[in-house]
C-alpha cells in the first residue's frame, strides 16, 4: 500500500478542495435564499466527495502509521471535523433562522481553514504554531 502513498495523498487533497469548495457554493446559495443549496444531486455530490475522503485518510493513516488519539494534531483533525460537521448541518439545514445559518456558515468556514493549516503544520496549533 506504500507504493500508492502519493496517490491517496491526492486523492485525499482533492477531496478537501472538492468538499470544501461545494461546501462553501452550497452555503453561498443558501445565503441567496436558492433553493437548488440542498438539491438531492448535490447532497449526494457532497456524500460521495467525503466518503471518499475519509476512505483515503484511513488509508493514509495506515500508511503512515499515525493515527487519531495517539498523535496530537490527528486528534486536533478529528475533533474539529465534528464541530465542522455539526456547524455545516445548521448552516445548510437545521439553522433556524438566515442569521444562525450564516452564523454557523461563518463559523464552519473558519474550522474548515483551520482543518487544513492543522494538516499542513502536522500541529494541532496549525496556523500558529509558526
Amino acid at each position: 500500500m506504500t507504493a500508492w502513498y502519493l496517490q491517496i495523498l491526492w486523492t485525499h487533497v482533492g477531496c478537501v478542495i472538492a468538499s470544501g469548495g461545494l461546501f462553501f457554493a452550497r452555503g453561498c446559495m443558501m445565503l441567496a435564499g436558492l433553493p437548488l443549496a440542498n438539491h438531492a444531486a448535490l447532497r449526494r455530490l457532497s456524500v460521495l466527495i467525503d466518503s471518499l475522503l475519509l476512505a483515503a485518510a484511513i488509508a493514509l493513516t495506515t500508511i503512515i502509521h499515525q493515527y487519531p488519539f495517539v498523535q496530537p494534531w490527528l486528534t486536533t483533525k478529528v475533533l474539529l471535523l465534528a464541530a465542522y460537521i455539526v456547524l455545516g448541518v445548521f448552516a445548510l439545514r437545521r439553522g433556524r433562522t438566515r442569521t444562525i445559518r450564516a452564523a454557523c456558515f461563518i463559523g464552519a468556514l473558519v474550522v474548515f481553514l483551520f482543518i487544513v493549516s492543522v494538516a499542513r503544520a502536522h500541529s494541532p496549533l496549525g496556523i500558529f504554531a509558526r
